[in-house]
């Protein structure tokens, strides 16, 4: 099957429940707390946890300057500290919905994890950067630069991970060098693509690559693949035996526009050739600004949700999930309920050390988005299925959730896309089921 489209359209026809639990875990209320920087506009959250530490990023924006900021809570989420600065140079971070600043946290023998922040940063040239905090965010070291200092083109739609064997840290993006070596620009391909009659051969000018830093210093950059579909957001997990598992959308004969996934043992060796996670037959010539998200279970599971468009009753969005056995075949998709809305959208997941899995997304109801969340049940021998609906943004709107896992359930932020927009933040509890 193929499906054409120039964007996303439809509707679902089928109906969610809507239950949810509230900040703090009781039911019934939905007032999130808010992080915000006055005067500015908050948004592009990710979000990290470590047991009962939880560190959040963001950016704020003023005028065209924008800093990226993180806030950190000792108690689960419950409250947080003061937001920090992390980009030393002011005003610097490029920073967007498919391509956030990323965090992740490092535990080691100090009775608080490591901080490690990366953006995009753009100050005449493009750059991916790093920044680490070792006092529980309080304060920031010097950004690191991943890519080789200078490289010409464009570049972004990072992602972030921590392996716990080898105490690395590890970061893919997207990169243009190769259109910028072919036509010496710096200009983007995202509208390039989109009025290209060849989307294939211009993806083949961009590509994925990949970096390692280790005791603040960057490993030489690699690329994984080239032929990559820019201004989706990427995908970056570690498993429980140090190996590496990264997804991003790729641009396939014909324009079709799959997920792909390629894995690497650790400790430094080179990538897999990339294999498709699923046969979408989605067909569009240009960037369609949503990626996957994956995570990595205690027993290596790898598991991936994404959007695609599907052909029911004329061309829809849709959210489908798939698993991988440390990165073996992918299981069939099984698409994921939503809210019965238009165009879900933006999907992440999330996993917890008792086996639950969580998703989150956001989707247009009654004409404004909503971020929801349900969770994901695996029964042996049985096709997975879905818990009730959680609305993360009942009384406002709310755009671009993630999720993180911490020693006491889940917790969720996404930003509210108010008048200035602000980053919102919510604790979930789950029921105790456990993933086989």
């Amino acid at each position: 099957m193929r499906v054409a489209t120039r964007k996303w359209i439809g509707a679902y026809a089928f109906a969610a429940l809507l239950i949810g639990t509230a900040c703090g875990g009781s039911r019934g209320s939905f007032t999130p707390m808010a992080l915000d920087i006055d005067g500015r506009a908050d948004a592009t959250p990710s979000i990290a946890a470590s047991g009962r530490f939880v560190a959040v990023a963001w950016g704020a924006r003023v005028d065209s300057r924008t800093d990226v900021f993180v806030a950190v809570s000792r108690d689960s989420g419950a409250t947080f500290g003061a937001p920090v600065q992390v980009n030393a140079a002011d005003g610097e971070a490029r920073l967007g919905g498919e391509f956030p600043p990323r965090v992740v946290l490092m535990p080691h023998d100090r009775a608080e994890p490591e901080i490690v922040v990366l953006w995009t940063a753009r100050a005449g040239h493009v750059d991916i950067k790093a920044a680490r905090s070792s006092d529980g965010g309080r304060t920031f070291g010097t950004p690191a630069v991943l890519q080789t200092a200078g490289t010409a083109g464009d570049r972004g739609w990072p992602a972030l991970a921590v392996d716990s064997v080898e105490g690395g840290i590890h970061a893919v993006w997207l990169d243009h060098r190769g259109l910028a070596a072919a036509t010496g620009s710096t200009a983007h391909a995202h509208g390039d693509q989109a009025t290209d009659n060849d989307g294939v051969a211009m993806a083949q000018k961009s590509g994925l690559y990949y970096a390692s830093l280790r005791d603040g210093s960057p490993s030489s950059e690699q690329e994984v693949t080239s032929g990559v579909c820019y201004c989706c957001k990427t995908a970056l997990a570690a498993g429980p035996d140090g190996a590496l598992y990264a997804a991003w959308r790729h641009v396939y004969p014909g324009n079709l526009r799959d997920i792909a996934f390629a894995m690497s043992p650790g400790n430094g060796q080179p990538f897999s050739p990339p294999i498709r996670v699923s046969e979408d037959g989605w067909e569009i010539n240009g960037c369609p600004d949503d990626g996957p998200a994956m995570s990595v279970d205690a027993a290596g599971t790898v598991h991936i949700v994404w959007p695609t468009v599907i052909e029911e009753n004329g061309p829809q969005g849709a959210l489908f999930y798939a698993s991988s056995r440390r990165g073996g075949p992918f299981t069939p998709r099984v698409r994921i309920p939503t809210l019965g809305g238009v165009k879900p959208a933006h999907p992440q997941i999330a996993t917890d050390d008792e086996g639950r899995i969580l998703v989150a997304w956001d989707e247009q109801v009654s004409g404004r988005r909503i971020a929801a969340a349900r969770q994901l049940l695996i029964e042996d021998g049985q096709a997975p299925s879905f818990g009730e609906v959680v609305p993360l943004s009942s009384n406002s709107p709310g755009v671009y959730p993630v999720l993180a896992s911490t020693g006491e359930g889940f917790i969720a932020a996404w930003t509210a896309p108010l008048d200035p927009s602000r980053i919102e933040v919510r604790r979930l509890e789950l029921p105790g089921a456990r993933a086989e």
